[in-house]
C-alpha cells in the first residue's frame, strides 16, 4: 500500500470541517501513512482511521497516547490536540499548562498575520477592547435568539421556551450592555445572564432546582454535560483562533485570570446558544456522554459554528481596528 501523506489530502477550510473527536482508552499512531487510533479487543488490536483533513480538534481523554509521528501528520493537517480527563473535562496539555483551556496548536511559520495586526492596533485601548467585548456580546445574545426560537430545537427536541420570557431577558441585557462602562460591568452582566438562561432551560424541560457547578464529579448530569459541550466549543474557539493567527492571551473580556481567554471570548459566541439547551435536553432523555457529544457536534455542523466564530473575529478586527483586510 502506498503511503498518503497529509500534502496529498485535498485541503478542506476549518470552517467546513466536520469532525471533532474525544477518543479514550487507546493508542494514537501512523499507520500507511494515515493517522488511526488503535483499540485492543481481547487479543486483537482493532484499527481505526482520524479523516485528519476534515477535523478541526481531537480530545485525548483517559488512558490515550499518542507518538511523535500522528502529532506531525496532525500539525501538517492543522488539527488542535488537547489532552484531557474522562468525558472530554478537565482540559490540560503539555504545554501552557491551563486548568481550563489549552492546546497544543500546530506550528507553522506561514500563519495570516494580517488579522493580528488589526487586533493588537485596537487591543492595546481599553476602550476599544470593551467595545470589541460588546461587540462579542451582542452576536452571543442574537445566537441565542435565534436558536432557542429555532422551530427545529422546538419540533425535534420537544425545547418549547416562552418566547416572550427569553425575549424580554435578552432585550434588557442589549440595553444594558451599550451602558456597560468597564469590563467589570460587562462580565457581571454576562454573569446574570448566564444565571438567568440556567433558570429558562430548566424549567423549559421541568428539570427541577439547578445550580452550577463546574468540573465536580459529583455534579448531577446536566452540569456534566455543559462541562462536556462547554469544552467542544473551546475546542472550535482555539480552532478559529489558530485559523486567523491570533494569539489566545489577547481577550477582550476574559483576559484579566484567563492566560487562553480569547479561547473563552470566542467560545462564548455560540456556547450558550448551541450547548447549554442541549445539556439540560440530554439530562432529561437520559443520554450518555457519547450521544449528548454527538447532539452538540451535530448542532455546530448545522449551525455552521466555527464560520460564525471566524467571521465575527474577521468582523470586530475590522471594525474596531479600522483597518481593511
Amino acid at each position: 500500500m502506498e503511503d498518503i501523506s497529509p500534502s496529498d489530502l485535498k485541503t478542506i477550510l476549518h470552517s467546513k470541517r466536520a469532525n471533532i473527536y474525544y477518543i479514550e482508552h487507546c493508542r494514537v499512531l501512523v499507520n500507511g501513512g494515515r493517522v488511526e487510533y488503535v483499540t485492543e479487543q481481547g487479543r486483537d488490536s482493532l484499527y481505526w482511521n482520524i479523516p485528519i483533513a476534515n477535523t478541526t480538534s481531537l480530545l485525548l481523554g483517559t488512558g490515550t497516547s499518542i507518538t511523535q509521528a500522528a502529532m506531525r501528520e496532525l500539525a501538517k493537517a492543522g488539527v488542535m490536540v488537547g489532552f484531557c480527563g474522562g468525558g472530554g473535562t478537565p482540559l490540560f496539555a503539555a504545554n501552557e499548562v491551563e486548568i481550563n483551556v489549552s492546546w497544543l496548536s500546530p506550528q507553522s511559520e506561514y500563519r495570516p498575520t494580517n488579522y493580528l495586526q488589526q487586533w493588537v492596533s485596537f487591543w492595546f485601548e481599553e476602550e476599544k477592547r470593551l467595545e470589541a467585548a460588546k461587540s462579542f456580546q451582542l452576536i452571543r445574545l442574537d445566537q441565542i435568539e435565534k436558536h432557542w426560537l429555532n422551530p427545529h430545537l422546538k419540533r425535534e427536541d420537544r425545547f418549547m421556551v416562552s418566547t416572550q420570557q427569553l425575549t424580554a431577558l435578552l432585550d434588557s441585557c442589549r440595553d444594558n450592555i451599550k451602558s456597560c462602562q468597564n469590563n467589570n460591568e460587562l462580565m457581571s452582566l454576562e454573569a446574570r445572564l448566564s444565571k438567568a438562561l440556567y433558570k429558562i432551560a430548566a424549567e423549559t424541560v421541568h428539570y427541577g432546582d439547578f445550580l452550577r457547578i463546574k468540573k465536580g464529579k459529583g455534579t448531577d448530569f446536566a452540569n456534566r454535560f455543559l462541562d462536556h459541550g462547554n469544552y467542544l466549543a473551546y475546542g472550535l474557539g482555539a480552532t478559529a483562533a489558530w485559523v486567523l493567527g491570533i494569539p489566545h492571551g489577547l481577550a477582550v473580556l476574559h483576559g484579566k485570570t484567563r492566560r487562553g481567554g480569547l479561547v473563552f471570548d470566542i467560545a462564548d459566541l455560540v456556547k450558550d446558544a448551541l450547548v447549554l439547551p442541549q445539556a439540560f435536553i440530554a439530562a432529561m432523555a437520559g443520554d450518555e456522554e457519547q450521544d449528548f457529544r454527538r447532539r452538540c457536534i451535530e448542532n455546530f455542523l448545522r449551525a455552521s459554528a466555527l464560520d460564525l466564530m471566524i467571521d465575527a473575529v474577521k468582523d470586530t478586527a475590522e471594525l474596531h481596528s479600522g483597518m481593511k483586510s
